[in-house]
């Protein structure tokens, strides 16, 4: 199998765009990334932080082929195929900002109003949508008779 990665230069760079990439998306998972830069105001030092989430896919393919036609057997048939993809993405999000001053260390959670809005409506729209299902004869289960 090596020696057919050595020869096939399409494998080659495929191998190479696969692990820049890789490296690109370990990169975004650094200490870094999660934690901001430090910031100093007087006596307090405030640390921003983040949660990072990645995810990531690959699919490689390859194909070939050789033998006879069914509908022409005396003309032999050929193929060779190739292909690959991939795709991936990084989210990121603030959730806490770290604080230390001369009376401690404390951390202050980074409270997002908007998603909780849309979780509260999301719930209160299934719980209407439920409501109206189970009070609705024709939607509902038939009775069970003993």
């Amino acid at each position: 199998m090596t020696d057919e990665m050595e020869k096939n230069p399409e494998i080659e760079s495929g191998l190479e765009m696969f692990q820049d990439t890789m490296e690109e998306f370990l990169a975004a998972a650094d200490v870094r990334v999660v934690y901001g830069e430090p910031i100093q105001h007087d006596d307090t030092l405030i640390i921003p932080t983040a949660e990072v989430l990645c995810g990531l896919g690959f699919g490689v393919g390859s194909g070939s082929g050789s033998g006879t036609d069914e509908e022409h057997p005396d003309k032999p048939s050929q193929g060779s195929g190739s292909g690959g993809g991939g795709g991936g993405r990084i989210l990121s999000r603030p959730v806490a900002v770290v604080v230390a001053s001369p009376e401690g260390v404390r951390v202050e959670p980074v409270v997002d109003i908007t998603k909780i809005g849309l979780a509260a409506l999301t719930a209160l729209g299934f719980m209407v949508g439920m409501m109206f299902r189970m009070g609705s004869h024709r939607r509902a289960l038939p009775e069970v008779e003993e």
